[in-house]
Order: structure tokens, then sequence, then C-alpha cells
């Protein structure tokens, strides 16, 4: 690490300097012990995550929440003004102006969830990041910035133009051999970084590549997730840094910024791993909350109801995995007919398990408004 090099700005035919990063895929020798020290607490909450994760039942459920939240804060970075609950809403519930943030937002739960399906035969690629850019930029702005594709024009951050860019990445004609180090250093069990700190190195590789004309940000940090499911770190994808990184947003462009400026991949480093840190342990408590609440509203809530039925348990099981719900899902879930519908969703709110957030006499929508909170806090 002592010798490492992030590259050098080179000037251009066109008359400026782009960014030309070394390449990743070599061995590094870890010889930071407070980096020691943040690796091993950071493997610690890693497997603790783990373990607890296969305690929970129908965890996919909760992934599915964790996507939607990775979705929002990530798109919320570049921009997008979407929350979850307009996320989780049907389209229809939402007003036209906001729906092509929804839009952003839910492709980007696509492409995770095509990613994620699509691992046991398709590796962690450039292949597998361009198919998750092609669902990311679908139908949306952006659509005209070669979905699916590498660029092959110069790119920048930061300015309006070129001659006052931040940042200017590097020519188009490097990106592809750089993807290409850059995907050799995903399989390649040499290079002796753990794998926490390999997705740290990854994604710092390809922040700095930056190899779409748009959606860099999202697929970047995409990318951190993939690598972890698909290194064994994570058994389950419950662990997403979008979160840790937009409330501490200065910090994350800076750090990123002192490895090119500064070859400092040490403070990226432990920058990154309290992230993991913070980010596992959130996500074991929001685990051990989620069995708390859903025990507490089977043993203590649902009995206030006052008559036993299939629909009750139905509907609550169904609320895990969609939080938002009005009369035609809830008749879907259940199997109910549509006053009985209405009936239970009263009942959930007067025992506390929905709320009703339009304040509509008719077309009404509930919250589950604890299971939320897991998630917004």
């Amino acid at each position: 690490m002592k010798t490492f090099r992030a590259g050098r700005a080179t000037p251009t035919t066109a008359g400026y300097k782009a960014f030309q990063p070394e390449p990743i895929n070599r061995p590094f020798r870890l010889d930071d012990m407070e980096l020691q020290g943040l690796l091993e607490q950071a493997t610690l909450k890693l497997g603790e995550l783990n373990a607890f994760g296969e305690l929970v039942p129908n965890i996919g459920h909760f992934i599915r929440m964790h996507v939607y939240k990775e979705a929002t804060v990530s798109s919320k970075i570049e921009g997008t003004q979407t929350n979850m609950e307009e996320a989780l809403l049907d389209e229809r519930a939402i007003s036209p102006e906001r729906r092509d943030d929804r839009r952003e937002v839910n492709n980007y739960v696509k492409a995770m969830q095509h990613c994620l399906a699509s691992m046991n035969d398709l590796p962690l690629s450039s292949r597998m990041l361009r198919e998750a850019h092609g669902t990311l930029l679908q139908g949306v702005r952006g659509e005209h910035k070669m979905p699916g594709e590498f660029r092959r024009s110069q790119n920048w951050i930061g300015g309006a133009t070129l001659a006052d860019a931040a940042f200017i990445p590097p020519i188009w004609e490097e990106v592809g051999p750089l993807m290409s180090d850059l995907e050799n250093v995903f399989h390649n069990d040499r290079t002796d970084l753990p794998h926490v700190l390999k997705a740290a190195l990854a994604h710092y590789q390809f922040e700095t590549i930056h190899p779409f004309l748009d959606g860099n940000g999202r697929i970047g940090r995409l990318m951190i997730t993939l690598y972890f499911v698909h290194a064994g770190v994570l058994k389950q994808p419950v662990l997403y840094l979008s979160d840790f990184f937009e409330r501490n947003r200065s910090a994350y462009y800076d750090n990123l910024t002192r490895v090119r400026s500064q070859n400092d991949l040490r403070q990226w480093f432990r920058f990154f791993l309290v992230g993991v840190i913070e980010t596992a342990n959130k996500a074991t408590n929001g685990l051990r909350e989620i069995l708390r609440l859903k025990q507490e509203c089977l043993d203590v809530r649902i009995p206030r109801i006052g008559r036993q039925t299939q629909a009750a348990p139905k509907l609550l099981n169904h609320l895990f995995q969609q939080p938002i719900v009005w009369a035609e899902e809830v008749m879907k879930a259940t199997g109910q007919s549509s006053p009985s519908a209405y009936k239970i969703m009263s009942d959930f709110e007067r025992i506390g398990i929905l709320r009703e957030i339009t304040g509509n006499k008719w077309g009404r929508i509930y919250r589950f408004e604890e299971y939320f909170k897991v998630f917004e806090s």
C-alpha cells in the first residue's frame, strides 16, 4: 500500500487533461494496524449480520424493503426526490410531476433484482454491470445516454464544461481495458486483500473510471453489494452503503478525491470500513426489531380484533413485503371481499398496525408505520 499510485492527469489531443488510473489487479500488502483493527470489527459485524439473517423467516421480505431503501437513497444522491412510500405505491397514485423520479427508483430496484437473480449463471462482471445499467436508464432521464454500453465520448464531474470540470475521468478508449482490469480483480484471489477492502478498492476504481455517460454513482454503489454476495461475504444481500454515503456525502467525495490527488488509499479504506461497521450494525438491529414487531403484532395486537380469522395473519405477512396497501391490494392478499377488506384495514388501524396516509374518504391508502420506521431511522 505504501507504493500505491492512483494514476495521473494525462494531456489529451483535445487539449484537456484526463485522469489515467493505474491498473489495480495486483498484489497489495496490508501493513496498517489501525486498518487491521477496523477490518476485524467489520468482519465481526458482517458475521453477526449473516448469522442473524439465517434466523429471520421470510428474509426475502426484509431484503425487498432494504433494496427499496437503497434505491431511494442512492437515487437521492443523484437528485431524485422520491421517498420509499412513493416508490412502493402504484404509479397511478403518484402525482404526474413525480412519476419520473419514481420510475428511476423502481428501475434501480429492477436492476438490483436482475443482477442478484442471474448471479448463479452470470458472474459479477462488466457484462452484468452493463445489463444493470441498461435496466437503470430504461424509459427515464438518461435513456438516450447509451444505456447498457460503456461510453464512447468524454464525460466529466462537476463544472459546466471540460474547461472548469472538477474531475475528468480517463478518455473513452481506456474504459474497456480498465474495466477488464477491474473485472479481473473480482475474480483474483491473489491480490492479498480481504474481500471488504477489495470491495472498497473496486468501488473507488469504478468511480474513477466512470465508464458510463450517466448512472455511474448508482451502478458503483450497487456493485458493492453485488461483490459482497459474489464473494460470499454476505449470504443474503442485506447490506447497502448508500445511506452512509449520503449522510457523509462531503467526506465520501473528499476521500475519493484524496486517493486520486494524494495516493491516500488508507483514508478511503478507513472511511469505507467505518461505513461497513455502522451499516452492518444497523442492519442487524433492524432484523432484530422486525422479529420483535412481528411477534408483538401476532401475540398482542391481532387478538384485540376480537375474532380469529386467517385473514389477519395473511394481511400481516403481506405487510412485511408490501407495507403500503389499499383495498384492492388487501383483497388480493387475503382473498376477501371489498367490505371485508375495508373492515380489516380499519381493524388494523385501530390496533396500531396501519395508519391512513391520504386523509381521503375514498381511495384510502394505509402504511405499516412501525415497519417503515425500522428503515427510516
